[in-house]
């Protein structure tokens, strides 16, 4: 399989995001009959994650916190050809197992979801994570991705017990989570927003803070995080292991609204039109790959290959290709491909 240019297609994207949001609604529609939710594995064969989730963290010192969230280690300069990474390096221990072992989301639409034709995962963070796999074994590189789906509360557990190499799953950078992973640089930049039934008279997150309304987001999230903050003391937070589980929550009537990143948010709008985004976004969420915290190496093997895909335009191309040819978003409302800051000292 040569590397591809543009996603190949049987169909155009726009009807098989049309087949995938009808999936997602089939899925939703089975959790409220009580059916059983995602699968833990959708390709590959490694074993069951047995890592326990949480959002315990360690808190930022003063100093910490004057450092950049988003800057991260300067790339490996020149870029390891594929197949010839350095002796002794976390990258040359991936390539000798021939596997790249990665915790991804299946029901996030845009960016990590299941294709209802193929049962391929797909979306912005694959294509990604195919980039860096293709840098590391070459051509084909991308078959040897070994795809484990996460919930957001496993995404930094997965990597602390080294279950995995990378986690691409939306998932913000902050200076907490720095305590206990490594970062890429920003691939993407989103940003929370809140997702209401139609008819339910909410405008924006100040509107259910007056109310005292139930809202729903994600354990082990930065969206949970936020509205814990006592600016926000007026909400009554619904955890759910996954986004997902919050949009079924407010089917049931369990929850008034979801919080989450406005792109995961937007294809939920789509699928569901009796649900709509309301209010400006209040916060950023600046997306970024995860990796193992002594893997310093390997983070420095990902800006590279980023560093690469901003040059040549590769990834413009995945965000246009996911996030406008979808018709999910207007290309007026897509953000540019954020500059990287390198400026994180080596530790």
């Amino acid at each position: 399989m040569t590397p591809r240019t543009a996603p190949q297609r049987s169909r155009p994207l726009t009807v098989r995001f049309a087949a995938a949001l009808v999936a997602l609604g089939s899925l939703v529609v089975a959790a409220c009959g009580g059916g059983a939710a995602l699968p833990d594995e959708v390709q590959g064969s490694i074993a069951e994650a047995t890592t326990t989730p949480t959002t315990a963290a360690p808190e930022c010192t003063p100093e910490q916190q004057q450092q950049s969230a988003v800057a991260t280690y300067a790339p490996l300069d020149p870029l390891p050809e594929p197949g010839a990474m350095p002796a002794g390096s976390t990258m040359a221990e991936i390539v000798e197992r021939g596997q790249l072992r990665v915790g991804v989301s299946a029901d996030t639409l845009l960016f990590g979801a299941r294709d209802p034709l193929s049962g391929v995962i797909e979306g912005v963070d694959i294509e990604v994570l195919r980039l860096v796999a293709r840098a590391l074994f070459g051509e084909g590189g991308e078959d040897r991705i070994v795809y484990r789906v996460i919930t957001y509360a496993q995404r930094l557990p997965a990597l602390e017990a080294g279950d995995v190499d990378l986690v691409a799953h939306t998932m913000t950078i902050n200076c907490r989570r720095w305590l206990r992973i490594g970062f890429s640089s920003v691939y993407y930049q989103a940003g929370q927003k809140v997702l209401v039934k139609t008819d339910s008279g909410f405008d924006s997150v100040d509107d259910l803070v007056a109310a005292g309304a139930r809202v729903c987001a994600p354990e082990g999230s930065t969206n949970i995080d936020e509205i814990q903050k006592p600016k926000y003391a007026g909400i009554v937070v619904v955890p759910k292991p996954d986004i997902t589980d919050c949009l079924v929550a407010m089917q049931r009537g369990q929850a008034d609204a979801t919080t989450g990143d406005d792109t995961v948010l937007a294809g939920f709008a789509v699928q569901d039109p009796s649900v709509e985004l309301v209010g400006e976004a209040f916060t950023e969420e600046p997306y970024g790959i995860g990796a193992n915290r002594d893997d310093v190496d390997l983070v420095q093997f990902v800006n590279g290959v980023l560093d690469r895909a901003r040059t040549d335009g590769e990834l413009d191309r995945i965000m246009r290709t996911w996030l406008v040819d979808t018709g999910a978003l207007d290309e007026a409302d897509v953000p540019p491909v954020p500059a990287p800051d390198h400026s994180r000292p080596l530790p």
